[in-house]
């Protein structure tokens, strides 16, 4: 027997607060909190029995995201094994001499193409350990290099095998692939953001260390305030040959003269991590078969000619075939990105739980109901843009397993109403991710701080305002573009 609509209402909140408090609180891990939370409020809204029947229902429409999450973190995960992202990281170090500009733009790319394997945890890891080296030789504030990788990463993080994407399309029941490939216009945009910002943060390195060390940097300006200058005239890099004279004087030279020394920091600081350079997974003479392969799975992502989920089985399995032909070393590569699979694959089977009996229930319809009668009716059609506004505060504060399973149905549900159609709330539901990675809720970001040794306040208030700066760029491209219509 269901309850009243009232009752509903009431219920259906209670439960997503419930839901919200015990995520933040971590006193249940998000997969607990997504059946067990449902389950208990489901019985009370009369569910019964029937529970199980919505719930399996729900889980319907999320095994192909499950598959999709699941290979794309095996196939990713291979390719930073097997050394496909090295020469790019060499190619950067190598290219960036002793410019703070070219640092920081140099450790924004690097960032941007490690998040390419939705793991903020791996992308900060692998960016600090090839740039906090070359960050305190130059003795460039870490702060900067913490901002830039957060913008980075962020923006990337709406990748369909990054996690919100993901979620957004479990909860509302819609393909990854639809909410995804419309909004690479704004991805696109908000890179360039990132990549300006990135400059910018390098301009004022360069001049602030112009300010701080004068007599050090002259070396380096050449007089003339620019990257050339006496600098071309020496070693690449900008040092001086050992022993040799100078006239620019001893402490010029001293910080000058380090390309070596550079190198050989990045070495060591790689030993013992993933892009550790004596590592036994790497395949330097599979490099253009491995960069061949995933260039065809990109190109094959974005013609949405072949569901995304076979692509990457597909991929997957070719990758492990042709890099690690020994059935042994196959099982011990699953095995070594498994804990990144259960942690993701069965986050996403639990939400099957919350959206089932939220829509089995008629919670999300009650809901809905109310939040029309609240809203004022010119204020409807322009629920996708409210709701990208929205997400950028509250998917700071709450997780997203709140914001995506809890908080976006509802919206949805109620934007229908306008003819906003799913596909464009979730579209604008994760513009806001930019700024949500700056979360303290976020483990990543934690991480990158500390590796860093970086005040999380220190960070805060050079990246928020920027972060909102990306998020609003790709919410304004994305209804520029018709990715996030207006009823």
């Amino acid at each position: 027997m269901k309850e009243e609509p009232a009752v509903l209402v009431l219920l259906g909140f209670a439960m997503i607060a419930v839901f919200m408090v015990l995520i933040m609180t971590k006193k249940l891990t998000p997969v607990l909190a997504l059946i067990i939370v449902p389950t208990v409020f489901g019985l009370f809204a009369g569910a019964g029995l029937g529970i199980g029947d919505m719930v399996m229902e729900s889980m319907k429409s999320m095994t192909s995201t499950a598959a999709l999450l699941m290979f794309a973190i095996i196939y990713f995960g291979l390719m930073i094994d097997v050394g496909l992202f090295d020469p790019l990281v060499r190619f950067i170090l190598r290219r960036l001499g002793n410019d703070p500009a070219k640092v920081v733009l140099g450790t924004a790319v690097l960032a941007a193409a490690v998040s390419l394997d939705g793991d903020g945890s791996t992308t900060f890891i692998l960016t600090t350990a090839a740039m906090l080296p070359v960050y305190l030789r130059l003795k460039m504030s870490p702060v900067v290099l913490t901002c830039v990788a957060g913008l980075a990463n962020g923006t990337m993080n709406i990748l369909p095998w990054g996690g919100p994407t993901a979620r957004a399309a479990t909860a509302l029941k819609l393909d990854v692939n639809d909410v995804f490939v419309p909004m690479i216009p704004s991805l696109i945009a908000g890179l360039v953001v990132v990549l300006v910002f990135a400059w910018l943060l390098g301009l004022q390195e360069r001049n602030r260390l112009r300010a701080v060390a004068p007599e050090i940097w002259a070396e380096f300006d050449g007089g003339t305030g620019g990257t050339g200058g006496r600098r071309k005239a020496n070693r690449p890099g900008g040092g001086t040959p050992a022993g040799a004279g100078s006239s620019a004087g001893g402490s010029s030279v001293a910080v000058l003269d380090r390309t070596e020394e550079l190198v050989d920091d990045r070495d060591s600081a790689m030993a013992d991590t993933a892009l550790d350079p004596n590592r036994a997974t790497l395949r330097p003479k599979l490099q253009w078969f491995n960069l061949g392969l995933t260039v065809a799975i990109m190109v094959t992502l974005v013609a949405n000619i072949v569901p995304l989920p076979f692509v990457f089985m597909v991929g997957s399995a070719i990758a492990l075939l042709v890099n690690f032909p020994r059935l042994k070393d196959q099982s011990a590569q699953l095995i070594a990105h498994a804990p990144s699979i259960v942690a993701v694959v069965s986050m996403v089977m639990a939400a099957a739980v919350l959206t089932g009996v939220l829509k089995g229930t008629g919670m999300v319809g009650a809901m809905s109901t109310w939040l029309v009668q609240i809203i004022p009716s010119d204020m409807g059609p322009f629920m996708a843009v409210i709701t990208g506004v929205l997400s950028i505060p509250m998917t700071f504060f709450m997780s997203n397993d709140a914001f995506y399973f809890g908080v976006l149905p509802v919206l949805s549900e109620t934007a229908g109403h306008y003819g906003v159609s799913a596909a464009d709330m979730a579209r604008a539901s994760i513009t806001g991710q930019p700024f949500h990675l700056q979360s303290p809720l976020v483990p990543a970001i934690l991480l990158l701080v500390s590796l860093a040794r970086v005040d999380l306040g220190d960070h805060h208030k050079k990246v928020l305002w920027r972060t909102a700066v990306v998020s609003l760029v790709m919410l304004t491209v994305g209804v520029l573009t018709g990715a996030i219509g207006i009823g």
